[in-house]
């Protein structure tokens, strides 16, 4: 469907008669009402008045009696203004506010966080310990049964994996397994 020029003329006028776009659109046909809506607001159209506001906007019949003149209200009283007493005492409520969890934004390091559950220093001490012994494998040389640990900088010559034997279903050795992987009671605790 092309927009000729008469369809386009009919679509003016239907818009000005306050038609939505959804009658537009069935009494054109082939065209959806939001091509219709669109078209609209190609030609500029989308400025009318609703069926509502036309209706109001008509002007009514004149009718041959003349209205009635209102009467006039009486001016209301103005407010006596109200003394405040001199015994009068505010009374403050103290009200405690709980402390609001910080909010986080992008880019931004989080601030310092109590934990309840911090790696113990026995556990740091045996990874130093497995790092020394550890093997130091490559990406390529990685397989089920070695530790996939990585140590270092991967941007670096000097980045290399822990390549130890895992535990059964890890994919760490015990050392990095302890530091990687905490009790279900530890992580609960550390979220509230």
């Amino acid at each position: 469907m092309s927009w000729t020029d008469e369809r386009v003329e009919l679509l003016k006028n239907m818009w000005g008669e306050g038609r939505s776009a959804s009658q537009i659109a069935k009494e054109l046909g082939g065209v959806t009402r939001n091509a219709v809506i669109g078209k609209v607001h190609r030609l500029g159209l989308s400025n009318r008045a609703t069926p509502a506001k036309a209706a109001k906007e008509k002007p009514a019949p004149k009718e041959a009696a003349k209205p009635k003149p209102k009467p006039k209200a009486a001016a209301p009283a103005a407010p006596t203004p109200v003394e405040p007493e001199s015994n009068t005492h505010a009374v403050v409520k103290a009200v405690s506010i709980p402390p609001r969890k910080p909010i986080i934004t992008a880019g931004k390091p989080l601030p310092p966080q109590p934990s309840t559950n911090e790696i113990s220093k026995e556990a740091l001490a045996n990874v130093a310990l497995v790092e020394k012994k550890a093997k130091k494998l490559t990406l390529m040389e990685l397989t089920e049964r070695t530790c996939k640990w990585p140590i270092g900088d991967p941007a670096t010559d000097d980045f290399w994996f822990c390549g130890l034997g895992v535990q059964q279903g890890k994919p760490y050795c015990e050392a990095h397994n302890a530091v990687a992987f905490q009790p279900m009671s530890a992580r609960r605790d550390r979220r509230r």
